[in-house]
């Protein structure tokens, strides 16, 4: 069986960072250690970190919090909780993504500035949270096509468009694209407000999915369930290589995704371990 793995698959710099950072602070013997949600959307990484008694908290919990360190992943969060963390005295570490603390500070200042935020991204999405929780006035986060043809800014405010960090891109274009073809009453969007915050790596390795699910037979995309990221993934592979699945470790695996196929293709989202990557290659090349 021929397959081919992604350059860019695996760990992210953001992701790596972070999770390296709280292996350190168990190393350092620092107790106990929080962090605000898992560290990543990685059950192995999380379970892991859990026997090493690295537990996991919501902001919810902050206010019963009397020691500890708290540890900021990734994702970032809204600027309310550093104000509850340095009121409440806590230590706390901040990993959050360079890419996403400088979508933090565009929207602090451009909703300041009284412009709409505009958001593309999931809602429910932790890092979408923490990007609302910087906005100082009016925002609105659109998900897809329905939501975007729908929208209508409020009190004919200026619109800036910013985007989760790990969007899909080629929705990014689509939905920039409709937005720039509404009319809108008193308010204003101008080209220099719309801006592609995907980061790097992300359009990377999308692109990068994109092309090698259109060469193979099959095409796996590895990741956690959760992970936002590899979720897009998934469904820019499977635009190409309609056999294409989603799994999260060589257990997944099952010979009926190989039936005719002999050039299989592998991915991996932003959270999955390098470890991991390399059983599923090594699971494919000697079982199928």
């Amino acid at each position: 069986m021929k397959v081919k793995v992604a350059e860019t698959a695996g760990f992210c710099f953001g992701v790596k960072r972070a999770v390296d950072k709280v292996y350190q602070l168990i190393e350092e013997g620092t107790h106990p250690i929080y962090t605000l949600g898992p560290i990543i959307h990685n059950e192995e990484v999380v379970t892991d970190l859990a026997a090493k008694g690295v537990q996991v908290i919501e902001e919810k919990d902050l206010a019963s919090l009397t020691e500890g360190t708290v540890v900021i992943r990734s994702h970032g969060v809204g600027k309310a909780i550093y104000q509850e963390l340095k009121e409440n005295h806590l230590n706390y570490v901040d990993v959050t993504c360079p890419f996403v603390l400088k979508i933090h500070r565009i929207v602090e200042k451009q909703s300041h500035a009284g412009k709409h935020v505009v958001i593309f991204g999931d809602p429910d999405h932790p890092e979408v949270k923490g990007i609302c929780g910087w906005c100082q006035g009016s925002y609105t986060v659109l998900k897809g096509r329905k939501d975007t043809e729908q929208f209508t800014p409020p009190n004919g405010k200026d619109i800036c468009v910013v985007s989760q960090t790990t969007f899909n891109y080629n929705k990014f274009k689509e939905l920039v694209e409709i937005l720039c073809k509404k009319r809108y009453d008193n308010s204003v969007l101008n080209m220099g407000d719309i801006l592609n915050t995907i980061c790097n790596a992300t359009e990377e390795r999308q692109k990068e999915a994109q092309n090698i699910a259109g060469e193979v037979d099959t095409m796996l995309v590895i990741g956690g369930r959760h992970s936002s990221n590899t979720q897009k993934l998934f469904e820019i592979c499977k635009e190409e290589c309609g056999n294409t699945y989603y799994i999260q470790t060589p257990v997944d695996l099952d010979s009926e995704m190989f039936h005719h196929s002999s050039y299989v293709g592998i991915t991996a989202g932003a959270s999955t371990p390098k470890k991991i990557i390399e059983e599923v290659q090594e699971h494919v090349r000697i079982e199928f």
